[in-house]
């Protein structure tokens, strides 16, 4: 009788990183296509770019460093989207480009490629540009307005935060996408279609997204903001379901999830009411990026017959 102990792991799952990296892939479709409907063709040159420019900076780092070539597996394509959809719509192409090229080059390849990442790339990526080109990072356009000087407009949420003289869109038309704000942030019924295709493939699980959200709602309640428009605003849906979600970025325990969900709920309301600036989502979940590893430690399960160090 063979009594071998033979190391872990002893399941072979049937998911691989590239059907995985399909199946988000597939549930941005939707908003991507309500992007161009709502924001009109430009968008598409803006996804193209960032796709593009995001593949071949990932590209050239793994020739240059003579690394192995693994662009196939799906990866730098969904951070080209990614970082496309929290861009204004009218962005210039070659600020889009800039922004692959940190993406990928600065932010994931140096930390060591896939798996490695300490930040979320496209968000970092983001937040960088937004340093840097304030003025173009902050244009938002009216939906439905395809011409090229199309009007510029406030986003709901700066509209609340500032009480300027300008209408609140319905909140109908905040969950359609009828609405100012990022090319890929508006619309929460296309973004829900694609969560909902993720939960049920098992991408992602409830935890982040759930804590995420009820916690920017609880706190709304309590300061007498409008949670419906809280939720509906912004880039909140979009950062909940698609980029705190991130597997490299994000805690490995259920308990360490919703942990992360809270904090950056927190992090998002705080930004929102008190902060300089409208919007939190990008920067809380980058703050909470940084806090994964103590997460980890605190929430991992004790490994039997040993001691905590």
């Amino acid at each position: 009788m063979n009594n071998k102990i033979y190391c872990s792991p002893h399941i072979h799952g049937s998911e691989t990183t590239g059907k995985i990296m399909f199946y988000v892939i597939f549930s941005l479709i939707p908003a991507l296509f309500g992007s161009i409907y709502f924001f009109g063709f430009y968008v598409v040159k803006v996804i193209l770019i960032s796709i593009i420019s995001s593949v071949l900076s990932e590209l050239l780092f793994q020739i240059l460093m003579k690394k192995e070539i693994r662009i196939y597996d799906g990866s730098a394509i969904i951070t080209g989207i990614l970082l496309a959809f929290v861009l204004p719509p009218r962005i210039p192409l070659w600020i889009v480009a800039i922004g692959g090229f940190l993406a990928i080059f600065l932010v994931k390849e140096l930390f060591g490629g896939l798996g490695f990442n300490i930040f979320n790339p496209a968000l970092t990526a983001r937040a960088i540009l937004l340093a840097s080109y304030p003025v173009e990072m902050t244009k938002f356009t009216k939906p439905l307005d395809y011409s090229i000087d199309a009007i510029t407009s406030a986003t709901p949420l700066f509209i609340m935060k500032e009480k300027i003289n300008e209408q609140l869109p319905s909140l109908w038309q905040m969950f359609i996408g009828n609405r100012s704000g990022c090319i890929g942030e508006t619309s929460v019924l296309l973004l829900l279609l694609g969560a909902i295709f993720l939960l049920l493939k098992r991408v992602i699980t409830w935890h982040i997204p759930v804590s995420y959200i009820l916690t920017v709602a609880i706190f709304s309640l309590f300061t007498n903001e409008n949670p419906a428009y809280q939720i509906t605003s912004g880039g909140l849906i979009l950062g909940a379901f698609f980029m705190a979600t991130d597997y490299v970025t994000s805690p490995i325990t259920k308990k360490g999830k919703i942990i992360f969900g809270i904090g950056c709920g927190i992090i998002t309301f705080l930004i929102r009411r008190w902060g300089g600036y409208p919007e939190g989502v990008c920067y809380s979940i980058l703050f909470m990026n940084t806090l994964v590893p103590l997460i980890n430690k605190y929430t991992l399960p004790k490994k039997f017959g040993s001691k905590n160090e």
